[in-house]
């Protein structure tokens, strides 16, 4: 299996006997949840659909997967996702076959796509590898498995000794206890080692510092992961170290 790290979106393209490009997070419709906490900005989902279609045109998929939170609002749908959803879907389905894994923020999301596109909100395994929104606990079948996550739209801050700082969409890529996770007990796998690939969000505005998710998890994944083996990297691939690197970045900084 070869990842490659899409620095344009972000976004993932797995590649093992098929080539599947993964984009976690749209978040369409943020704008119009700001703009009713008096934060008003104009829609930039034209701009996040030209982000995946030039992933698209450059790496030419086979499958387009989204993992969930397509749409923003929640429980309802709001005007805007009403306006700009079906455009943009019929835009990516237009150059590539699309399937999602629905996440906590897509209620409803059932309007925009055709019922063969919807996929397990638990996870689904497509060629080998575990795709899920990652706010529920993974089906039992994604065990043993390299498991790609959305939901937890993490962020890189690397600080130096003079204060400056880098902060920027990252990934996260850790081991996960089975038996935290509910699976089956060892003898009943015969996979390996379950690991979980956190990606970040394509919405520009949807971010969550790495750290913060280790040291207050919100989800099964995050609860069950072992930060101590846990690697972090770049929206373009570039390797940073584990999570304590990043802490010894913050040490020195207070220093």
């Amino acid at each position: 299996m070869r990842l490659e790290f899409l620095d344009q979106g972000p976004a993932l393209l797995v590649e093992e006997t098929m080539r599947v490009l993964v984009v976690g997070d749209l978040h369409l419709g943020i704008e119009a949840d700001l703009s009713r906490h008096g934060l008003h900005i104009r829609s930039r989902s034209r701009q996040r659909m030209e982000r995946v279609l030039s992933c698209i045109e450059s790496e030419g998929p086979d499958l387009l997967v989204l993992l969930g939170d397509v749409k923003h609002n929640v429980p309802l749908t709001s005007r805007q996702e009403y306006r700009e959803l079906p455009g943009i879907l019929d835009a990516f389905r237009s150059r590539v076959p699309l399937h999602l894994v629905p996440g906590n923020h897509d209620p409803g999301i059932e309007k925009f796509f055709h019922e063969d596109e919807i996929l397990s909100k638990s996870g689904v395994l497509i060629d080998g590898v575990g795709y899920m929104h990652g706010h529920t606990y993974p089906d039992r079948c994604l065990q043993g498995h390299l498991i790609i996550s959305g939901h937890h739209h993490p962020l890189v801050t690397i600080r130096d000794r003079v204060g400056c700082a880098l902060r920027a969409p990252g990934y996260l890529l850790a081991p996960v206890d089975d038996t935290c996770l509910q699976f089956p007990g060892s003898k009943e796998n015969n996979r390996g080692t379950t690991r979980v690939l956190f990606i970040p969000a394509l919405n520009e505005l949807a971010g969550y510092d790495i750290l913060q998710t280790a040291k207050e998890p919100f989800s099964p994944l995050s609860r069950c992961m072992n930060p101590a083996e846990s690697e972090v990297f770049l929206a373009d691939g570039t390797f940073i170290g584990g999570l304590a690197s990043l802490e010894d970045h913050g040490d020195q900084e207070d220093l």
